[in-house]
């Protein structure tokens, strides 16, 4: 009999040690407002601190319709629907990233959007802000979300109108792996800003970040697929992207030191859409291109928005 309680004592072991890692990993704290303002204290952010922050501010006083979608799993999801000026205007839907609230990685890209005409969706991911759920899942459970909210935008905006799925960070990877899915034809385009090429590959960086052993990743997938009812070895934005056939923009700073720049390459390389773009910005740290080399960033979004609006077939 010994060895059964050996056996159940290993079992035990897993069952505590996944339990803990998917809190680590996946929960995601119910307070997150109080670090709106917040950017790490580094030579990376620190100069754009105060230009972040007014850029939060005027964010935040953009006059909004709180709006409601539900999950494919059953989730309340949350979102603020920015109208345009024309009712038939194309709409662009923001994701925003990993523990995060969508005026703070969106601060530059929703007035971006306005100005270009467009109408903005800015979502909470699932577990974010006021959406519903305990955990993120890096963007498996995500990228369905997204095609619940791009029907949630057909019935609001009509069956014809453009839409423009653009992420950040998590959010980047969230609309790259929808580009896997059966998305509708009104789906002209994705821009993702440092994304990931999948979320087995950022854990296990994530992991070596921390100074723990990539040895512990089965254990915090064992949690993900027992507490947070996700597999994240399931789906890749890497492996989406062969599938997709849609203009894409990648956009990534080459001193991330959080999402490797090398991932938005290899997507680069792998995405099977004739019509892709793949901008670098030097120096530029993890979601900060835009803070960088702001007129560049906006150039080339603007253009890849007006690209996907008018191409044809």
């Amino acid at each position: 009999m010994v060895w059964f309680w050996g056996i159940l004592g290993i079992l035990a072991i897993l069952l505590v040690g996944s339990y803990f890692c998917a809190q680590a990993a996946f929960r995601v704290p119910k307070n997150l407002e109080k670090y709106l303002y917040k950017l790490p204290n580094t030579p990376q952010y620190s100069p754009y601190a105060k230009q972040v922050r007014e850029m939060i501010d005027k964010a935040l006083a953009i006059p909004y319709e709180d709006v409601w979608t539900t999950s494919q799993d059953g989730l309340r999801l949350h979102g603020k629907f920015y109208p345009a000026a024309d009712p038939k205007a194309p709409v662009q839907i923001l994701c925003h990233g990993y523990q995060s609230i969508a005026e703070k990685d969106f601060c530059g890209g929703l007035p971006m959007g306005l100005e270009d005409g467009c109408a903005v969706l800015m979502i909470d991911q699932r577990a974010h802000g006021k959406s519903e759920g305990k955990y993120l899942t890096f963007g498996v459970k995500e990228r369905l979300d997204c095609l619940c909210w791009i029907d949630f935008i057909r019935k609001k905006c009509g069956p014809d109108v453009k839409i423009l799925l653009y992420g950040m960070s998590m959010g980047a990877a969230t609309v790259l792996m929808a580009a896997g899915e059966d998305l509708p034809e009104n789906v002209v385009g994705i821009a993702a800003d440092c994304g990931y090429s999948s979320p087995r590959a950022i854990i296990r960086k994530v992991l070596k970040d921390r100074y723990l052993p990539v040895a512990l990743y089965p254990l915090v997938r064992l949690g993900a697929i027992l507490f947070a009812h996700f597999d994240p070895d399931s789906v890749g934005a890497d492996t989406a992207l062969e599938r997709c056939r849609i203009p894409v923009l990648l956009v990534h700073g080459d001193d991330d030191r959080f999402v490797p720049c090398d991932m938005s390459r290899e997507m680069y390389r792998r995405c099977g859409s004739k019509d892709k773009e793949l901008l670098i910005i030097p120096t530029a740290g993890h979601g900060a291109s835009y803070l960088v080399d702001y007129d560049r960033y906006r150039k080339t979004v603007s253009a890849f928005l007006q690209k996907a609006l008018h191409r044809e077939g």
